[in-house]
Formats: structure tokens, C-alpha cells, sequence
């Protein structure tokens, strides 16, 4: 059960590590340079099925870790 635990949290550390690098940040070359986003954009489309992806990840992998501390006592 423990081993089946521990690879279900890598496979979900893999997958939000992923969708994190994924997720676009809109800030341009203007804000490297300390220029403000001045631009309010709402997410849309595939930017917001990654935010909630990314979301869905963090709760299961928080799940997944305390059923593995759990197990494991």
C-alpha cells in the first residue's frame, strides 16, 4: 500500500511540476525592466483549465501525502 502511495505522489509531483510550467505568466518584456502591468486580464480557454488543473493537483497531492502519513503509521 505505502509503495502504491509513493507512486501515486511522484506521478502527481510530476504532473503539477508540469502544469506550473506551463501556465503562462503575461507579464512581457515590460516587466523585467520594472514597468507595471497596467492590463487586467481574466483567464480564459486552455490559461484557465491549467489554473484549475494546477488547483485540482495541489488538493489530490495534499490528500495523497496525508493518506501516505497515515499508512505509514
Amino acid at each position: 500500500m505505502q509503495t502504491y502511495l509513493n507512486v501515486a505522489q511522484i506521478i502527481l509531483s510530476i504532473a503539477l511540476i508540469l502544469t506550473i510550467l506551463l501556465q503562462v505568466r503575461g507579464g512581457g518584456l515590460g516587466g523585467i525592466f520594472g514597468q507595471p502591468d497596467s492590463v487586467y486580464r481574466t483567464k480564459r480557454g486552455v490559461e484557465k483549465t491549467l489554473f484549475q488543473l494546477t488547483i485540482v493537483l495541489v488538493v489530490l497531492f495534499l490528500i495523497i501525502s496525508v493518506i501516505a502519513l497515515r499508512v505509514g503509521l
